[in-house]
């Protein structure tokens, strides 16, 4: 038993018209600068949030260049030696 293939394709049908491929073009611009436009307000989302937490944090009274004045870890010249 031989099986006849039922439908040829031509092979100008497998390739793309020319209004096809710059319509795809023009959508993956288009969804690149959405991307774009989408990466931009997150990085100003994220500054805002940091400049909120700053003025919170200086309102308790941090200080960004100032080290705290109390910590448990032991300095090398305090530790005793034996």
């Amino acid at each position: 038993m031989t099986q006849e293939p039922t439908a040829k394709t031509p092979a100008k049908a497998a390739e793309a018209s020319p209004d096809e491929v710059e319509k795809f073009l023009n959508e993956q611009k288009t969804l690149e600068a959405h991307r774009q436009d989408l990466i931009k307000e997150l990085l100003r989302e994220k500054e805002a949030a940091i400049k909120a937490f700053d003025e919170k944090l200086s309102k308790l009274g941090y200080e960004e260049n100032h080290r705290p004045r109390r910590s448990h870890h032991k300095k090398p010249e305090d530790k005793k030696t034996s």
